[in-house]
């Protein structure tokens, strides 16, 4: 944190430096300050302090305002950095409100800046007695300065900002985390039109300043001919005022003026009801009129001056005689307003148009992207036209090349995604059929044993059809016991059916094309056939609770399900560690016009650090006796082939209830 505000107050005290070195340099020329008034002596005899004191005292005033500003802005950074160093939590709100600062921050200050500096100006300028044409001069080339170090000090924080924001994602990953989102045109435009304006405004005041220049100089030359002209030794007061009479004035506003007494602004005589001059005027007079050869300025940056010019009347009398004149024009400041205006105006049509072509070619980039991350339809993506050879197009290229890769990924992934999914159900199917083996054994000894007693009987028929003593209820008896032999060898042979059936499904795997309807009660029969030997050998009872009709139809592929089912079952007997004597629960219901089949068992539960990566990555808690294929394959069966969904519950030392939910 302490490494940060340093980084970020020493920054400041480099802007407000260079601003008030800028200012310091640019500013008398771009007001057109007269010559010779930079003077530190005669500065302090106009305003009590020099320009450069005023200017390090707003520089300073500049500095007090930033800190004022980063603090009141910077108070939960500082409260995250400080988290971040003492390696504390911080909670997902205030990580979100951390980055809204961090990309807020600069326009906060910005703004702030611009009305509380140039309220400070306005009001400055209000109370100091200049004219209206050199208060817009000004506040334009203040404003034009503080602009211009806000701007500079924005692009100087942004990577400490940014670093920021980095550290964020620490704590938390996703993106943005619902952060106000802004578009790329309005912030190029927010940040190109600043910089746009503030050039123009400096070369319109460059431009002012030297066109108010020649029209002064124009002005003192016009007059200075005319006052050499006059023979000054043959005229008297009043004949002096003839003559100047009739001196053509150069504009209808200028005038002349008769200087009694250098140092009294009484003693002035003014041909114009509206003239006057400042004390500027006069103590720029006495101090460098011969300097300047007569030309006197009226103010800092103030577009009035006059020509002096010292004379002796006929009557001995020493006096000076001179003509005031203003060296712009309403005009001249029409047409620089108006440049300013319209190429305003025009740039930011023409940054506002091609933002927008620039951010349109980068939402085709983030669209196609955003179309890679949620996998949809990038199989039938065409590749983005290049349509520029800067950046954009090298962006769009890249992307290109990465709807390739991702294509090529993508199908390396299902391969290898069918090829363990197939690994798997086999590996299943060899345990099933070990099993299987077992079941079918009985069956087939009580088969063999039919047969050796049909056997038996057959002999025992066959040696009584010539005995006498051998009646017609004896013939009736044997019959009935051949039958009952045929009775349980058809039992038997239809269990085994049931159990080559089942296998068999188990062995095929069908297509989408293959799918049928199946009801209730054939698939729990197939369930209760393949997990018949290994809950056996477990000595885990099954419990089958079936709440609905069992002939409730299901579409779908039946060797799926169960195969899912089974799944859900091996993982809870072995779940009870080999521990014997236990239950597992299985439940069929409706709910919501979905079919409902629960598996629940009694064994110690899922840990939470598990039970959040079910069904979202493969992961086992068998250790290496485990690949995490298992619910990953059994979630991605049921969402593919029923449309449907798998659910958790699990408490630690309580049990585990799985739900299939299947859309009827």
């Amino acid at each position: 944190m302490k490494k940060f505000k340093f980084k970020i107050y020493s920054k400041i005290i480099l802007v407000d430096v260079l601003l008030v070195l800028g200012m310091s340099l640019l500013v008398p020329v771009l007001s057109g300050y007269p010559p010779f008034s930079e003077e530190a002596s005669f500065q302090i005899q106009i305003e009590g302090l020099t320009h450069t004191q005023q200017y390090m005292l707003l520089g300073l005033f500049g500095i007090l305002l930033h800190l004022f500003f980063i603090r009141l802005f910077s108070r939960n950074i500082c409260t995250f950095l400080d988290a971040y160093d003492n390696k504390k939590t911080c909670s997902k709100e205030f990580i979100r409100k951390i980055r809204e600062d961090c990309f807020s921050m600069n326009t906060k200050i910005f703004i702030l800046e611009l009305v509380v500096l140039t309220i400070l100006l306005a009001i400055l300028f209000t109370n100091v007695k200049i004219s209206i044409v050199l208060c817009i001069k000004f506040l334009l080339i203040y404003f034009s300065f503080i602009m211009s170090s806000a701007i500079i000090y924005i692009l100087l924080i942004r990577d400490d900002l940014n670093g920021v924001i980095q550290k964020t994602y620490e704590f938390y990953g996703e993106m943005l985390l619902h952060c106000k989102k802004t578009k790329f045109n309005n912030n190029l435009t927010k940040h190109l039109l600043p910089f746009f304006f503030i050039i123009t405004v400096i070369t319109c005041l460059l431009g002012y300043s030297k066109v108010c220049d020649t029209l002064g100089e124009s002005s003192y030359y016009y007059y200075n001919l005319y006052l050499n002209n006059l023979d000054y030794s043959s005229l008297s007061l009043s004949s002096l005022k003839e003559e100047l009479n009739k001196i053509p004035l150069k504009n209808n506003d200028d005038y002349y003026m008769i200087l009694f007494d250098k140092h009294n602004k009484d003693s002035i005589y003014f041909s114009s009801t509206d003239g006057y001059v400042s004390d500027f005027f006069l103590i720029y007079m006495n101090n460098y009129a011969s300097q300047t050869n007569g030309r006197i300025y009226e103010y800092f940056g103030v577009e009035e001056q006059a020509y002096l010019k010292d004379v002796t009347l006929g009557s001995g009398e020493t006096i000076s005689v001179g003509f005031k004149y203003s060296n712009t024009s309403i005009d001249t400041i029409v047409f620089f307003v108006t440049v300013v205006i319209l190429s305003t105006l025009a740039y930011t049509s023409a940054l506002t148009f091609w933002a927008k072509n620039t951010s349109k070619s980068i939402i085709d980039v983030s669209n196609s992207m955003i179309d890679i991350a949620t996998h949809e339809n990038i199989e039938k993506a065409n590749p983005l036209p290049i349509l520029s050879t800067d950046e954009i197009g090298d962006l769009t290229s890249a992307f290109n090349k990465i709807q390739k890769l991702t294509n090529k990924h993508i199908e390396q992934i299902q391969d290898n995604t069918d090829m363990l999914m197939e690994k798997e159900r086999l590996a299943s199917l060899g345990q099933l059929i070990g099993g299987i083996a077992h079941n079918l054994k009985t069956p087939i000894m009580s088969i063999s044993g039919a047969a050796e007693g049909l056997t038996d009987l057959i002999k025992e028929y066959d040696s009584s059809i010539d005995d006498p003593e051998v009646n017609s209820q004896d013939h009736h008896d044997i019959a009935h016991d051949m039958s009952d032999w045929v009775s349980k060898i058809k039992t038997h042979t239809e269990y085994m059916s049931d159990v080559i059936t089942a296998v068999k499904g188990q062995a095929v795997t069908l297509s989408n094309e293959d799918e049928i309807s199946f009801t209730v009660g054939e698939l729990l029969k197939r369930v209760d056939i393949l997990m018949k030997h290994e809950l056996k050998n477990a000595i885990v009872y099954l419990n089958i609770s079936m709440k609905t009709d069992e002939h409730t139809l299901i579409h779908g592929d039946v060797n799926s399900l169960v195969q899912v089912i089974n799944n859900m079952i091996s993982n809870s007997i072995q779940a009870y560690n080999g521990k014997p004597e236990q239950n597992i629960d299985l439940s069929v219901f409706k709910e919501d016009n979905s079919l409902i089949i629960s598996i629940k068992d009694y064994a110690a539960g899922i840990p939470k650090h598990v039970l959040d990566k079910l069904f979202k990555e493969m992961i086992t808690t068998k250790g290496k006796n485990g690949t995490g294929l298992g619910l990953y394959m059994s979630y991605s069966t049921i969402r593919a082939h029923f449309n449907g969904t798998i659910t958790v519950d699990s408490e630690e030392g309580s049990g585990t209830t799985f739900k299939i939910i299947l859309p009827l």
